[in-house]
């Protein structure tokens, strides 16, 4: 038998006389050369686009989150109204990377959906390795989004509770200030009494006026330090709730795909249990034909050992 020879070094040197004599320059040639060494890289395909792009917003929202950091949590850095603005831009961020990968799940659902028959799936397990490929790309960007997300709920909780820290000490001056002017309030009206033969009445009913809506305003301003300090408390309760609702959904996705991998070895279970039942059939039809040829055989030699008797 003849050996087999590798002919692809010929091949080069023809490429490479046919390229001179059609006249590449250089540059050509040696790109000409370069491709039967450097592959081009093969085109990604649309899922795979996707998800790197939604990888590339979630860093950029890490990265923004880390850059405006100090700005968040240092009160004396900036105003309220610049706070809120970092927040709103980082949520609008965070629903905007959840969206993404929301559609990432979909066209998962839509690929195993369609590849999918009457007892599981049609195509081989080629297919069924891509969906778990898909599943687990779908998995790690959820991930890193709930880890960004972790992070803004930190700064968020340590935003709140300076808030807090700083509602506390100004309610207790407040009421200071409230008990001490009731208590120099007592003398005020004791003088304005002595005093009350001297000046007019009309003035002393002015004056009157003037303290009950003083008292009136400084209990209305208490009850709204109240609620602003009751309003920050329940803010940090649900932002610890929402983190806690993150984690739980992260730790559901991955029970999800621990039920998706059980399902996908189930369905080959139940293909293997497929073909384990035609052969027990087959089996079962040919015992039967040996059965009916050996009672046959049996009978024909019964009948025949009678007559030779």
């Amino acid at each position: 038998m003849a050996r087999i020879r590798d002919r692809t070094e010929d091949f080069k040197d023809v490429a490479r006389h046919t390229a001179v004599s059609l006249g590449y320059d250089e540059s050509k040639l040696a790109a000409i050369m370069a491709s039967f060494i450097i592959h081009k890289p093969r085109e990604r395909s649309s899922f795979t686009k996707a998800a790197l792009k939604t990888l590339e917003s979630i860093g950029a929202l890490e990265q923004f989150i880390l850059n405006h950091r100090k700005d968040y949590v240092e009160m004396q850095r900036t105003t309220e109204q610049e706070r809120d603005s970092i927040e709103h831009e980082v949520t609008a961020f965070i629903k905007t990377c959840k969206e993404q990968i929301d559609i990432l799940q979909n066209s998962i659902n839509d690929d195993e959906a369609n590849s999918k028959g009457w007892l599981g799936r049609k195509g081989d397990n080629s297919n069924a390795d891509t969906i778990a490929h898909k599943h687990g790309v779908v998995l790690i960007l959820s991930e890193k989004l709930h880890s960004v997300t972790a992070q803004f709920d930190q700064m968020r909780a340590i935003r709140f509770q300076d808030a807090i820290n700083r509602a506390m000490p100004r309610r207790k001056l407040k009421r200071e200030t409230v008990s001490k002017s009731a208590d120099i309030s007592t003398p005020n009206k004791s003088d304005i009494r002595e005093l009350d033969e001297i000046q007019p009445e009309p003035l002393t009913v002015q004056q009157q006026l003037l303290d009950d809506e003083t008292r009136a305003l400084q209990v209305e301003l208490t009850s709204l330090l109240d609620a602003v300090q009751q309003t920050e408390t329940k803010m940090v309760e649900v932002s610890a709730l929402n983190h806690l609702m993150s984690t739980h959904i992260l730790h559901q996705a991955q029970q999800i795909e621990h039920l998706y991998e059980q399902a996908v070895e189930a369905t080959k279970n139940v293909e293997l249990g497929n073909k384990e039942l035609s052969q027990a059939i087959r089996r079962n039809t040919s015992s039967r034909t040996f059965l009916l040829l050996f009672l046959f055989v049996l009978t024909f030699s019964i009948l025949f050992l009678d007559w030779y008797s």
